[in-house]
């Protein structure tokens, strides 16, 4: 899907399932349920009905807490991401499946194991969105317990990628034989002992799974920080980020390029894709009621209330939510846990958003609702086709990890009435497969090139 000279950029889509969170409106009577199998089904084959490139799942380690309670009003956890994208990849055909595993926690022989044997049960669909896990919160859960400093978090994420390439380049495309007349089954030379002693791992192996169709997993890296972007630069296929305005997303772009070529890729190995909201009505004007009613349903008095609480850092439970923010400063005490972004400068943050309902004449609950439920993409399916058209070929982004506001049938408004538009407008796909390529692997979906031999395991070594 990448364009020729001249011709229109291809736009790709990806279908995130959220998890019980201030984006999706669990109360509303048509919401579905976050664990029953037939919510990930019609989800899953919902987007691949759209023809989008894959399926994604974040993963949630620990549920949150709120003072010291379990934050009901934000459960962000979800049954475990590997069993749910091998089931989706089993009631699908075509579809990509992506699932988000940090590489703090876990250890590259299993992980790659795992991951490698869903790429062949897929027919080579699978990706991982490597994250790295910031706090002692989601540390509790293991044995090492705490967490690794910044700089080492990326650095553990590094050699875990490059030992997990090793892992799943160690069996050669003819390595196995399977030559019943013989009595062989595999070439035992033309499997690979993957041997490493480095700063974070120590590994002496050889792994049990052949090379998968894909040669390894697509990886996607999610991460926006200026180590996010020079990871993502080495090692990712696709950037999922948070950068979602216009001019904010050219610039991402271009930054994440110049990264890119430093680091002696081509600028075809990598997509950008930010995170995006969407809502489809009739009209402009529709779509615009229908999103402010959505945004007051996704931001509850109760959700504000636990929002400011967070960034204040006390019991906020005094003022008036339609009234004015607190006018004291917010104290240090940490109330929310198991959600990176309350780790802010909160005296700059409650600044801003001082600054924000002075100008715009907000109360406390409107500044929580302008600031975390204002939706990407709003319209009629025409003006959402265009404005997403408007990004990709104006190198904003490749195309959008579309986030819908309800579980499991958000996703079917966009399918049904915004990708025609786009088809019609030949920029995005009528068919996964192609003559030329009849049982398209996601990598080949996505328009990426085939992986390149892993780089030396040597560089990893502290």
């Amino acid at each position: 899907m990448t364009a020729a000279d001249g011709a229109q950029r291809q736009i790709h889509l990806v279908a995130h399932f959220p998890g019980v969170n201030s984006t999706t409106v669990w109360s509303d009577p048509a919401a579905g349920s976050q664990i029953d199998f037939a919510s990930f089904r019609h989800f899953a084959q919902t987007a691949e009905r759209g023809l989008f490139d894959y399926v994604f799942l974040a993963e949630g380690l620990r549920v949150r807490e709120h003072a010291g309670k379990i934050h009901d009003l934000d459960v962000a956890g979800r049954p475990a991401t590997l069993a749910i994208i091998t089931a989706m990849a089993a009631v699908t055909e075509r579809i990509g499946v992506v699932g988000t595993l940090s590489s703090t926690f876990n250890e590259p022989v299993e992980l790659a194991r795992q991951l490698a044997s869903i790429d062949h049960l897929s027919g080579g669909r699978v990706g991982w969105n490597v994250v790295t896990s910031s706090d002692a919160f989601h540390g509790g859960n293991f044995r090492r317990g705490g967490y690794l400093p910044y700089p080492e978090r990326y650095e553990r994420a590094e050699e875990f990628v490059r030992v997990a390439k090793h892992l799943w380049d160690s069996w050669a495309d003819d390595a196995l034989v399977a030559d019943a007349r013989r009595g062989r089954f595999a070439d035992p030379d033309r499997i690979a002992r993957v041997a490493h002693q480095g700063k974070h791992f120590a590994v002496d192996t050889t792994p049990t799974v052949p090379r998968s169709p894909q040669g390894y997993p697509v990886i996607v890296q999610a991460g926006d920080s200026p180590a996010g972007r020079d990871f993502a630069a080495a090692n990712a296929e696709v950037i999922f980020t948070r950068h979602s305005e216009y001019a904010e997303g050219r610039a991402f772009y271009a930054d994440v390029q110049e990264r890119l070529a430093a680091a002696g890729r081509s600028s075809d190995s990598l997509l950008i894709m930010p995170g995006a909201t969407f809502i489809v009505g009739d009209t402009d004007a529709e779509a615009r009621d229908l999103s402010r009613e959505v945004a007051h349903a996704q931001i509850s008095p109760q959700t504000a209330l636990a929002w400011l609480e967070a960034i204040w850092g006390r019991d906020l439970s005094d003022i008036d939510l339609d009234g004015p923010l607190p006018a004291d400063e917010p104290e240090e005490t940490v109330l929310r846990q198991g959600q990176t972004s309350t780790a802010i400068d909160r005296r700059a943050h409650a600044a801003r958003l001082r600054e924000r309902a002075e100008a715009e004449g907000l109360s406390a609950r409107e500044v929580v609702i302008a600031e975390t439920a204002q939706h990407t993409f709003v319209g009629s399916a025409e003006t959402v086709a265009d404005e997403i058209n408007r990004y990709v070929q104006g190198r904003a982004s490749d195309g959008f990890v579309l986030v819908p506001h309800l579980v499991p049938t958000g996703l079917d408004v966009f399918v049904d009435r915004v990708v025609p538009i786009l088809q019609e407008r030949g920029v995005y796909r009528t068919a996964y497969e192609s003559p030329a390529n009849p049982r398209p692997t996601l990598r080949s979906v996505l328009g990426l090139p085939a992986p390149q031999p892993p780089a030396s395991l040597d560089l990893a070594v502290a």
